[in-house]
């Protein structure tokens, strides 16, 4: 099993896997493309979030600047909004409903870390999802913790 199917499966994984470092080098050139764009290049804003994300339907909105791990492993809801200075964290699923309104600087962390320092020190890490229902509201500077689940 690879490190990313096991990271895919929940299980402990190690992040410095060079197929992982590539995904999250993608990642952060997508990101970084998205928040240097002006505000009137809606289309290309769209673009780019469409090749970062997971499913869309592009009937949401995200304003720059906004950071994630992957990319892939976050679905965001038609209706949705997330504002200004967001980070995602998306070793695990991250899905928001329809119609959810998110703050800025709001901060969704999906990894978690073992607690045994011994256990830490390997540098094996794995994920939780984090599920928010439709129609929430998170307001700014929110963090939600690996494995909740809001509305």
């Amino acid at each position: 099993m690879t490190e990313k199917q096991r990271s895919d499966a929940g299980l402990p994984y190690f992040p410095g896997d060079e197929e992982l470092r590539a995904l999250r080098a993608r990642c952060k050139q997508l990101c970084y493309a998205f928040n240097t764009t002006e505000h009137q290049q809606r289309e290309e804003r769209i673009n780019l979030l469409r090749q970062l994300l997971g499913s869309t339907n592009g009937r949401f909105l995200i304003e720059p600047s906004f950071w994630c791990d992957y990319g892939y492993n976050i679905h965001i809801g038609e209706g949705s909004f997330v504002n200004f200075d967001c980070v995602f964290l998306d070793l695990a699923p991250i899905r928001i409903g329809r119609n959810t309104l998110i703050g800025p600087k709001v901060q969704l962390l999906t990894p978690h870390h073992p607690l045994d320092p011994d256990l830490r020190a390997t540098g094996r890490e794995a994920g939780k999802p984090i599920t928010i229902g439709d129609n929430c509201w998170l307001g700014g500077g929110v963090i939600v913790c690996p494995g909740v689940r809001i509305g």
